[in-house]
Formats: structure tokens, sequence, C-alpha cells
């Protein structure tokens, strides 16, 4: 069982929908399962509905710590977790992705829409930026990141993207493997800092 005061925090992106396959809730089951069952807390949306109310009742029932963060604007459509460790209530989507960046020790991205590449996306993008140096994982549930995959790689051949910062994206099969990954990358960069501290006013 996890504590309420968790030392290590992963951020879960997703969607507020379903999906087509009861493939994408079981994935966001798992995942929320393993990160309680492994002692970490759950930083998330802070929603009820879809694979982010999944992977959040999940952790909770193995009690595991969960924080929700949800816009107001948006608490009635995505309709805001009741039963959360913390839940807290902000002003835009970019307080939302500043505090979820702040409270994380780990990115992992389930299968999602526009919402869950534009936060993953963006923080990916501040790792290139060495905003932070916090892993970064997709979890590619039955090939749905196939041409996102691809689409990066096209990137690399079109000088659009630097080969080694191919490498901030990394790629799990189910959420045992992207447990697997974050903790890999925790071990291993254990000595380096966490991001440029010239670039902390960027993202606040």
């Amino acid at each position: 069982m996890a504590a309420a005061n968790s030392e290590k925090w992963i951020c879960v992106f997703c969607a507020s929908a379903a999906g087509a396959s009861p493939v994408y809730l079981e994935a966001a089951r798992d995942l929320g399962r393993l990160i309680a069952e492994r002692g970490y807390g759950l930083a998330y949306g802070g929603a009820t509905v879809g694979a982010m109310g999944a992977v959040a009742d999940a952790a909770l029932a193995e009690g595991g710590a969960v924080v929700g963060v949800i816009p107001e604007v948006i608490r009635e459509r995505e309709i805001d977790h009741k039963g959360l460790t913390e839940q807290h209530v902000v002003g835009t989507m970019h307080e939302r992705k500043a505090l979820l960046a702040q409270r994380a020790d780990a990115f992992v991205a389930l299968p999602g829409g526009y919402g869950t590449m534009d936060e993953f996306i963006e923080i990916v993008t501040w790792a290139q930026l060495r905003i932070h140096a916090k892993p970064c994982v997709l979890v590619n549930v039955s090939g749905f990141y196939d041409g996102l995959l691809a689409f990066l790689d096209t990137c690399v051949a079109e000088g659009m993207i630097l080969a080694e910062n191919r490498g901030l994206v990394q790629v799990a099969r189910d959420p045992a493997e992207a447990l697997a990954l974050v903790e890999a990358s925790w071990q291993a960069r254990a000595e380096v800092p966490e991001h440029d501290a010239r670039l902390d006013a960027v993202v606040q």
C-alpha cells in the first residue's frame, strides 16, 4: 500500500474518453494499480471520466496517494473527482500542466487524443529545452502510437528533431514496462541536474 507522503510521483496523461477497445481502460487500471503497489504517488488531470477516472480509481483502490489538477472552466465537462488525496482547481490549462510538472518525477502517457498529445509533447519539449530531466514514456497499447512514432522518425530523418532528442520519448508496450523504464531512468539520472535553473521562469 502507498502512503500519502509518497516520495516519488508519476504524472499520467490520458484520455477523458474510454476508447473503442476495452484494452485502453484495462491499461489505465493496470497503470494506476502498479503505481500504488510500488509506493509511488499518482498525479493526473483530476477527472472521473474515461481513462482518467480509471487510472485514479485503480490507484485509490490500492491505497495509493492521488493528486488531481483540473481547471475550473472544465470541471463540469470532465467531472472532477471527489475522492482524491488532493484536488487542485486552477484557472487555466497552462496552470494545470505547470503544477503537474512541478509535482511529478516522471511522465507516462496512455492512449489519448488532442489533450493527451498536447500535454505529453509539451513536457517532452521542456525536456529538450533542459527545463527538466524527468523520464517521458509512451505506453503503446496495441500499437496505438505506431503512427506517432513513425512521424517522430520522419522528423529526425528530415532534420527537424536531433537524433539524440528522439530518445527523450521512451516507449513501453504495457504499464509494467513503462514503470520499469521510469525506474531505470531514475537510477541512471540520479546524479544529473533535473533542469537548467535559468529556464525556470519559462514555465511559471
